[in-house]
């Protein structure tokens, strides 16, 4: 490349000015000569006698054997700081409505404005939304917001390029189904342009983002296939997580980390056995090996259930099984790693009644909490806990219907 040329051409002049001893070499070694194309090494390089012909024809044959994504190119780092914007000199050359994708609002969006869009192929192969940098630059962490003013679902990958020929897939999630904001982590590569490609929508044939932010993190992360291995709970409100299926006064009461307020009447989640589950989202797939939950311990019942993770809500693997087994209070469970986007816990027995009752649900298990597993949470009963009034039409006695109660 041009700017390498002169990196060299400015090594020269520092070794003709200090001679050519043992220092020369060191210095020279900082030039990435495989960046440099045949012509600047033939007639720029080998003139200057600074490098030995065994270093050219490895440069040569690095740069002739190796696709363009794998050389060892240059690119700025600036920490923490999200370098798709205007700011620096980001500007989106592909996609439909092309205005909104960078301007940093991720607030004023709806079914008509405030995104920017492309449609979806059949087989996947469109080209997508991209994003040319301002420069050259080193990343490790981009966040997407997909339209979310609805339940629907997307899939996608993100690929990057220095050269818009050759990509480079960093994040594939185009066979899992995912909702709103998106974290993303993938080992730092240098790039000058991003594409997000959408492969699903569960509604229509559009792929809908409304913003993209990319940046270098030197927060530790953990990855396997691709995915995060999350250290905090992900099954939260504030991380994009929804319940989509399940019977509760509140909605996300499942997922809003109150572990003291729930009675007769409420603060759980709950499902009829032998019809349905309980269902919740993540934002994104996630490598999970453990989870915790709290069934519903205001007086002596026991539970049984199985739990089930899925990517696309198709295909499940079963990776808890207390079918046979009284369960009570707090639940740790821990198994083998497996990708996640979505758990079912289906309820199996109630020695009270024919409901499944969930106070709270966490992945993964937040282990240094301390809880008094398979016993009441509290300490002490709750004097509502105490005894049940006769005539609550609560679903503790009740089935539940379809939908919350009012």
């Amino acid at each position: 490349s041009e700017k390498e040329k002169e990196i060299f051409q400015a090594l020269c002049r520092w070794c003709h000015h200090n001679g050519d001893g043992p220092e020369a070499k060191e210095v020279m070694s900082a030039v990435r000569l495989p960046l440099m194309t045949l012509s600047e090494m033939l007639n720029v390089v080998r003139p200057s006698g600074l490098l030995s012909p065994d270093d050219l024809l490895d440069a040569i044959q690095t740069r002739s054997e190796s696709r363009d994504m794998d050389l060892n190119y240059r690119g700025v780092v600036v920490p923490e700081e999200n370098i798709a914007t205007m700011k620096h000199g980001a500007v989106v050359v592909k996609g439909e409505m092309k205005s909104t994708l960078l301007d940093g609002d991720t607030q004023n969006y709806d079914l008509d404005h405030g995104f920017s869009r492309h449609p979806i192929e059949e087989d996947g192969r469109a080209t997508g939304i991209q994003v040319r940098l301002g420069q050259s630059f080193i990343i490790n962490h981009i966040r997407l917001l997909l339209w979310d003013k609805d339940s629907r679902s997307y899939s996608y990958y993100i690929e990057v390029s220095m050269d818009e020929l050759d990509w480079v897939r960093v994040v594939d999630h185009s066979k899992s189904l995912c909702r709103s904001w998106q974290h993303l982590y993938f080992p730092a590569r240098v790039c000058r342009f991003i594409r997000v490609v959408g492969t699903h929508n569960t509604v229509n044939k559009v792929f809908h983002l409304v913003a993209l932010e990319c940046m270098y993190t030197h927060q530790p992360f953990t990855l396997e296939k691709g995915l995060l291995v999350p250290r905090e709970n992900v099954a939260t409100v504030q991380g994009c997580a929804s319940v989509i299926e399940g019977v509760s006064r509140s909605r996300n009461a499942l997922l809003n980390g109150d572990t003291s307020h729930y009675d007769w009447d409420s603060g759980y989640t709950c499902h009829q056995l032998g019809s349905g589950a309980i269902v919740i989202q993540l934002a994104q797939p996630y490598m999970l090996s453990s989870m915790r939950l709290l069934l519903w311990d205001c007086d002596e019942r026991s539970y049984s259930y199985y739990v089930e993770l899925s990517t696309d809500q198709q295909h499940w693997v079963r990776v808890v099984d207390c079918t046979k087994v009284a369960c009570r209070s707090w639940q740790t469970l821990t198994f083998d790693r497996q990708p996640a986007s979505f758990i079912r816990i289906v309820g199996t027995q109630n020695t009270a009644n024919e409901v499944f009752h969930c106070v709270h649900f966490e992945c993964p298990a937040q282990v240094d909490m301390v809880v008094k597993e398979g016993r009441p949470g509290p300490d002490q009963l709750k004097p509502e806990c105490s005894s049940q009034n006769s005539n609550s039409q609560s679903l503790m006695s009740q089935k539940p219907s379809m939908s919350p109660p009012i």
